[in-house]
């Protein structure tokens, strides 16, 4: 099987590395041959977090992005495919939507045979790129930060009840950074009083935020799940709005700068 090209990455000079693992929108054959109707618009996407995040990779930090779609497989669930939350979730390769339709037409799943090859060439080069860089940061820096880049439809009646807050950051519970990393990201967003913002709520981070979340290792992990209404449009085709995201990118630039300051203070010799 040809799964050429299922990533993109930019190193940057500083320590810090955004993932977007749900950016992406290409098919495979067979995924997109099996595809229901409600399947088809990509509604799960996380569209244009690379455009939102632009400016960070312009400051210095490293970027990778995944371009395969999270219904071929998502690079942000365990290899083993153990379950995240207890309450609803979808796993590495989903047969249902964020709002429980299905996603394949009944008898066109992918083959398990078909699966495995999505998680050799796709899920484990990601994640492979992960490790790498942030060895590399570690090594330059003595410390890695990590922000996992995320973004979800605002109201999803099946994941959470009511409307979600701006921005979800989560930390594992507290695990995947020092708890003053986390405690000077919320205090950035309390000098605001534009966007409402949670810690740990219904998101307390995916695999990548939980699996490379090591402290103790001077890495440190932070998922933020950003609200879609504040940056774009929540319905199909899911266009882009520059002037809404316009609003929420000065914050998003001064959590990353936040990241930063954090590290620089933390590891000073």
């Amino acid at each position: 099987m040809n799964l050429t090209d299922p990533l993109s990455f930019r190193a940057g000079k500083l320590p810090l590395l955004i993932s977007i693992p749900h950016a992406g929108t290409r098919l495979t054959p067979i995924v997109e041959a099996g595809l229901s109707d409600a399947a088809h618009p990509l509604s799960d996407t996380d569209w244009h977090i690379p455009r939102l995040y632009d400016f960070a990779h312009n400051m210095g930090a490293s970027v990778v992005i995944g371009h395969y779609s999270r219904l071929v497989v998502d690079l942000n669930r365990a290899e083993d495919d153990q379950p995240l939350y207890t309450t609803a979730t979808t796993g590495l390769f989903p047969e249902t939507l964020f709002d429980g339709r299905p996603c394949f037409m009944p008898g066109k799943t992918p083959s398990p045979q078909e699966r495995q090859s999505y998680l050799l060439h796709i899920w484990r080069p990601y994640h492979q790129q992960l490790q790498l860089e942030l060895a590399r940061l570690k090594d330059k820096f003595g410390y890695a930060l990590l922000l996992d880049a995320h973004s979800i439809a605002s109201v999803i009646p099946r994941l959470f009840e009511g409307q979600l807050p701006d921005l979800n950051f989560g930390t594992n519970s507290g695990a995947s950074c020092a708890p003053s990393l986390s405690k000077q990201l919320i205090e950035c967003c309390e000098r605001q009083t534009t966007f409402s913002y949670i810690l740990n709520g219904r998101f307390k981070g995916g695999y990548i935020t939980r699996a490379y979340g090591l402290p103790q290792a001077h890495q440190h992990a932070v998922q933020l799940e950003l609200s879609q209404l504040n940056y774009m449009s929540e319905t199909e085709p899911y266009p882009y709005l520059p002037e809404r995201a316009g609003h929420l990118q000065p914050l998003l630039q001064q959590l990353v700068n936040t990241m930063l300051a954090w590290g620089e203070q933390h590891y000073q010799h």
